[in-house]
């Protein structure tokens, strides 16, 4: 059981090896348009029920 832990975590070294890590930048990037895709989204799920809302309750 040991060598095959052992195993394991060589093959996870070499394939964390293999990885292409993004660069500052890029990561800085990435995370500055997942906010605000998610802020975008937020508003619009947000409008979207206020409006559903504002019909059920004229129609009940």
């Amino acid at each position: 059981m040991f060598k095959k832990l052992q195993n394991y975590l060589r093959d996870v070294q070499r394939e964390m090896s293999k990885v292409s890590w993004p660069t500052r930048p890029e990561l800085r990037e990435s995370t500055v348009i997942v906010i605000i895709i998610s802020l975008i989204m937020a508003v619009y799920i947000f409008t979207i029920d206020t409006g559903l809302t504002a019909i059920i309750k004229l129609v009940l």
